[in-house]
């Protein structure tokens, strides 16, 4: 019997009961929201060849210091995705399709008013921002007139992240990548239109990206509510239930914690490198592209097992739960591994890609092969926030992250100042080792315990 048969059949309607964990299944969610992530640096390329043809620094540095703001207050909000998702899957692997809708709602009107929020206190934002960032004054007017346009996506942004949990709880990718290319698509050509043909500048790159996130919010809107069964409507009651509501903030106060100490993670290795000098920030910030780049195919990984690893959870079935574990990490760990190698092999000549500084270059080729092997070691960290997050075990997630910060603290404490940045990388790579291997020791168990309530 085919995956598809075992989805569809009488016996398992509406992705209820056991189902039957094939590589087909798994690459039917992770390969197009791959695609779909990719297109956000395609998007920040487009940007930033926008503003560059206007030949004047300050409209860069004023676009690149806003997209820093931007990336900080949206990544906050994460976790109306990711809590969306592991929700979302266990009331699909329940065939519980009123749930499925009540959660959709919930998430979608804390993320409306969220976003209404950052409206009203953007100028706040503001202020805080520029402080933090201290560019100089002509920066100061470029980045302010981006940051005031494009906060009035806040809520429409903020909306779209919901919308991406919910299809990705149920395990529509292909859904997921026609609004990722639908927002990002409708951003790049207006980018293009607005700021270089009509001349509007970084004002006409912000309102392309007002006008992307709200048209694709509208689109996914009318996507979701035309799959729903209105006989399984919930009423309001449901919708605000004040136990669903507790669990709903719990995880996303938990998910947002960790995100919170991932980013400061990552602010510390930048602030590390500023003291290590130009150079040294410089050549990081080109190997930090590495990462990224297997960044992109493991956090598609991650949002399969969040999905077959919630929906076994629904459904009761730990033959699923272990096989889309098992299934996700070979396909994980051999794509790092590939990745790994390839950047052993080219990398030199994608750093040659990425900078013409020789300076900078000579560097990165010293510290390449610690750059290479985070693909590696970071496999397993992206796959375990996804089944953590599928499971809705929040909580440990947390735990384990702030326990492989305290590690990465120490590490960075006793290598940098010994090894200086052959230092700084190892302890990057250990702290990601560490988040994956401290979230996967507790599986077994709260496995095991998971199950058995649901029993």
């Amino acid at each position: 019997m085919t995956t598809q048969d075992t989805v569809d059949s009488a016996d398992n309607p509406h992705g209820a009961g056991p189902f039957i964990v094939t590589n087909r299944l798994i690459l039917s969610i992770a390969l197009p929201m791959t695609l779909g992530f990719l297109t956000t640096p395609l998007l920040g390329l487009v940007d930033t060849a926008v503003i560059g043809q206007m030949g004047k620094a300050e409209l860069l540095a004023g676009l690149a210091v806003g997209a820093i703001l931007f990336d900080l207050i949206f990544t906050t909000f994460n976790f109306l995705r990711a809590a969306t998702t592991g929700l979302v899957a266990q009331a699909y692997g329940r065939g519980d399709r009123r749930e499925e809708q009540a959660v959709f709602w919930r998430s979608l009107i804390i993320a409306v008013f969220a976003g209404v929020v950052l409206v009203a206190l953007s100028p706040l934002l503001l202020s805080a921002g520029l402080w933090l960032m201290a560019p100089g004054p002509e920066v100061v007017a470029v980045t302010s007139t981006y940051f005031q346009y494009r906060i009035l996506a806040g809520p429409a942004a903020l909306a779209s992240y919901a919308i991406l949990g919910f299809v990705l709880g149920r395990g529509q990718g292909t859904t997921g990548l026609l609004l990722q290319t639908l927002i990002n698509g409708i951003n790049i050509v207006l980018s293009i239109y607005l700021g270089l043909h009509l001349g509007w500048g970084v004002m006409g790159v912000a309102l392309a990206t007002v006008t992307g996130e709200v048209v694709g919010a509208i689109v996914g809107v009318f996507i979701v509510l035309r799959r729903f069964d209105p006989a399984a409507a919930p009423g309001w009651a449901m919708v605000f239930e004040r136990a669903r509501l507790k669990l709903l903030f719990g995880l996303n106060r938990d998910i947002m914690i960790r995100s919170f100490v991932l980013l400061a993670a990552f602010t510390l290795m930048t602030r590390i490198g500023t003291s290590l000098g130009p150079v040294t920030l410089a050549t990081n910030a080109v190997l930090m592209t590495i990462f990224l780049v297997a960044g992109y195919y493991l956090d598609g990984l991650a949002n399969a097992a969040e999905q077959l690893t919630g929906r076994a959870i629904g459904a009761g079935f730990r033959p699923a739960f272990d096989t889309a574990l098992k299934m996700t990490a070979i396909w994980a760990l051999a794509l790092a591994g590939a990745t790994t190698l390839l950047f052993f092999v080219f990398g030199d000549a994608l750093i040659d890609l990425l900078t013409t500084a020789q300076d900078v270059r000579s560097q990165a080729y010293v510290y390449l092969p610690w750059a290479a092997l985070t693909a590696l070691t970071g496999a397993l960290a992206f796959l375990m926030d996804g089944v953590f997050i599928g499971a809705t075990w929040s909580r440990d997630m947390r735990n384990m992250m702030l326990l492989a910060f305290a590690g990465y603290g120490a590490a960075v404490a006793m290598l940098v100042p010994a090894f200086g940045n052959h230092g700084l990388w190892a302890a990057l790579n250990l702290f990601l080792l560490m988040r994956g291997l401290f979230l996967l020791v507790p599986v077994p168990k709260r496995a095991a315990q998971t199950f058995r309530s649901a029993q």
